[in-house]
Parts: structure tokens; sequence; C-alpha cells
């Protein structure tokens, strides 16, 4: 099968996935207790007309199947209305928490890469030694702290203690701005710290099984620098389970966020959605749910793609 043909088979599957993502999307923002209606009257007297006039406008006085059916429609044509508590455009108020979701998300991926891919090559071609000892409490580490105590610790120390990074975020600054990027390096390192710990073992892993093969003995036969042996064979193949494995970290760093913009108080996604959460704003928890869930999917669907251009095997 061509990569052409596996392309166009796997986008076909994405469809169904898609719309599953958005029926489980709306269904689970409506199990929650209340409605943001109910919300409302906890902190305002409202009369019952305005109330009722409020279901009417958001539609919650319809069946929940024709509340999915009206939302879905707008949802394909990313009409998503107004947030129910602050009447801004849920589309606007997404985009403009988006650029700081994607620098958080793009930076801890990079930190991920940078600790794991270099830990990984020393602990395979140091395998046993301490180098691999050392490593592999690190990764046990990795994966066994918690992310939001991980963050705690990190604003103890860096931000209160040293003074290094600010507690805040400089909101007055500039995305890319040196301010915000240090502002940003903390909760990076948080998520990035996990992801790592997965990411190396799996580089640990895959270079082991290389060099044991057949054509590293020949390489070697032949007189080949280690250097060459290493870095151009076996590290080339080696990174192909690697990269596939990095590109679902993705789901791994945005599911992360919504916690850690928390800790940290970051201007994101994860934050206007733990907020939306508590006052039950459901057009902005069902549109940013949706965007996270088909994040994911399309995350699964390049490293898919990215397995089968590597390894054109795995489309048979």
């Amino acid at each position: 099968m061509s990569l052409r043909r596996y392309v166009a088979k796997r986008l076909l599957v994405t469809i169904p996935v898609l719309l599953i993502v958005t029926l489980v999307t709306f269904m689970m923002s409506h199990l929650l207790p209340g409605d943001p209606v109910s919300y409302m009257t906890q902190f305002s007297e409202i009369d019952d007309e305005t109330v009722q006039q409020l279901r009417a406008q958001y539609n919650l006085n319809e069946p929940i199947w024709k509340q999915y059916v009206l939302w879905l429609g707008d949802a394909i044509q990313l009409e998503f209305g107004e947030s129910i508590i602050s009447e801004r455009n849920v589309t606007e108020e997404i985009l403009s928490r988006l650029p700081y979701t994607v620098l958080l998300g793009v930076m801890s991926l990079g930190i991920a890469l940078a600790i794991s891919i270099p830990t990984g090559i020393i602990a395979a071609y140091r395998k046993d030694e301490l180098a691999d000892e050392i490593s592999r409490v690190f990764a046990l580490l990795g994966v066994s702290l918690p992310n939001f105590w991980l963050g705690l610790i990190l604003i103890l120390i860096f931000s209160v203690r040293l003074d290094l990074f600010p507690v805040l975020p400089p909101t007055s600054y500039p995305l890319l701005s040196y301010n915000m990027i240090m502002f940003t390096l903390l909760p990076a390192v948080t998520i990035g710290t996990a992801s790592s710990a997965l990411l190396m073992r799996l580089m640990r892993s895959s270079m082991v099984e290389e060099l044991n093969k057949d054509y590293v003995t020949m390489a070697r036969a032949k007189g080949l620098p280690e250097r060459t042996v290493v870095i151009k064979h076996v590290v080339r193949n080696s990174m192909i389970a690697v990269v596939t494995v990095a590109a679902l970290q993705i789901a791994f760093i945005v599911n992360g966020a919504v916690v850690i913009e928390q800790v940290f108080s970051y201007p994101g996604i994860g934050r206007l959605l733990l907020n939306a959460v508590s006052q039950r704003d459901f057009p902005i928890i069902q549109a940013t749910v949706l965007m996270i869930g088909v994040t994911i999917v399309f995350a699964n669907l390049v490293a898919d793609i990215a397995y089968a251009w590597l390894d054109p095997r795995i489309r048979y």
C-alpha cells in the first residue's frame, strides 16, 4: 500500500473517531451537577421570567439529543457562541489563550527530548554501569512524582527562595518576550520531566536492541570509528520508535497542562477549562474539551503517518 493510500485510509478512520469525541465531550459536560443558569442564580437575584429566557437562549429546555445536534452543527462551523458567565465570544476567548498553551507544549516537548535522547544513548552504551543505574533512578522518579507536587516544589525553590523566576505571569509582556519565556520555563520543566522518563527508557531499550544486531558487528569489523557506528547507524535506527512515541506524548503534555497551568497560574487553555468547570460555563467547557480531544486525535494520526513513513512494513 502506498503512503498516500495509507494516509487517506487513516483520515477516513479519523472521522468517526472525531464524532465520538464530540458526543463524549457534550455528554460529559451535561453530567456535571447543575447548569450555568442555576449557577448564576446562586449569586444574584434573577426573576423566574429572566431564568426561563436564559434557559431558552442556551437551548437548556430542549431534549438532550436536540441540544447535541444543535451544538454539533455550530461546532462544525467553529461557532461556539458566547460564554454564559463572561459573555465573551468563546472562539475569541480560546484563541487568546491558545498561544500560551502552544508555547508551553513546545517547550515541554523540547525539554523532554533534550533530556531523554542523550541520556538514553549514554544509558544504552554504558549498559549495567553506573550511568545506566542513575538514568534508571531518574526515570523511576520522573514517572512516580505527581506533576502538581513537582511544580509546587519548583515554585518554592526557584521562585520563592532563590527568586530566579517570576511567581505570577508577566501578562503585560509579549508572548515571546524574555520575561514570558522565563515564566514558562518552570511549568515546562514540570511537564517535560515526566515525559522524558518514558522517552529515555524507550531510547535506551531501542539502542540496546540495535547494538546487538549483526550490522553493528559488521560495521565494527570493517574498522569504522565507534562514533560513526553509534551516531550514524545505531542512533538513527533507534529513533524510529522514539519519534513515534514522542508524537503520542503530545497527548500527555496537553493533559498535563490542564493541571500545571492552574498550579502556576498560567494563562492558557487548561486554566480556562478548570475555571469554566467550576462555573458550569457549558460553551467554554465543550469548546475547550473538544479542541483538546481533536488535538490528541490528530497527534495520533501524525504519529501513525510518521511511523509508516519511517518503516514502510507497517502499511501492510
